[in-house]
């Protein structure tokens, strides 16, 4: 299954043989250190620049109903964000994931993230659409 949206994500998650837990990292566009002029033009018009984390969550998918939901979760943190990246950690023997696995493969995903290593992962806007980056 092609997956090109959130309610896409869920449902799939929920199919699946062994529980799975949601890993999600979410990022703000920011200018990169000394940019140039060109760099800031285009940031200045919505293109470019750098995503850095500033938040991450794990959930299973019956903690999900719909983007909006987690975005108002996200909200009351009162930390601002553009694109979040999710990735999915599967039990095993019909155990779901422990919160020390979970917490572990959240700080890889940021680790590669800060590397620009993106593919590996579901990127969303605000509005639950798979967004492809360049």
């Amino acid at each position: 299954m092609a997956i090109s949206r959130f309610a896409d994500l869920l449902e799939e998650a929920r199919r699946q043989p062994e529980p799975q837990r949601l890993l999600f990292v979410f990022t703000r566009a920011e200018l990169p250190d000394d940019p140039t002029e060109e760099q800031r033009r285009r940031f200045e018009q919505g293109e470019g620049g750098v995503l850095t984390p500033v938040l991450c969550v794990d959930k299973a998918p019956d903690e999900l109903s719909d983007m909006a939901s987690l975005v108002a979760e996200s909200q009351r943190t009162g930390i601002e964000w553009d694109i979040v990246f999710v990735g999915a950690l599967s039990g095993r023997g019909r155990q779901a994931p422990t919160g020390d696995e979970a917490e572990s493969h959240l700080q890889r995903m940021v680790e590669s993230l800060q590397m620009g290593n993106t593919q590996r992962f579901l990127a969303l806007d605000r509005q639950g659409e798979a967004v492809a980056l360049q």
